[in-house]
């Protein structure tokens, strides 16, 4: 398994939002060669900082979705935003290979 986390600190007063366009997503990854799952992490204590969390059967099928005009497609549309302030947000990736999964 490959999991990639996606952290960002969006404005406190702007989280329900960002969680309300996570809820709405277009689901395109849902469909990626060995995609498995999509989670949106909110930290407990800073609710602005959330967590896209992805997870791919293996890194390969991880770096083809990267590589994909869907991934291009969407990440451009987020750049269009209408907020300036949100679609100016740039997210820290990590990138985990599972080691132990019981």
């Amino acid at each position: 398994m490959y999991v990639v986390h996606s952290t960002f600190k969006a404005p406190e007063d702007k989280a329900e939002e960002v969680i309300a366009i996570y809820r709405n997503r277009s689901k395109k990854v849902d469909s990626a060669n060995g995609f498995v799952s999509f989670r949106l992490l909110q930290h407990h204590k800073r609710p602005g900082e959330l967590t896209v969390e992805l997870q791919f059967e293996t890194k390969e099928d991880y770096l083809e979705w990267v590589r994909s005009q869907e991934f291009k497609d969407i990440h451009d549309l987020e750049k269009k935003y209408p907020d300036q302030e949100l679609a100016n947000i740039v997210p820290t990736v990590r990138q985990f290979e599972v080691i132990i999964n019981e």
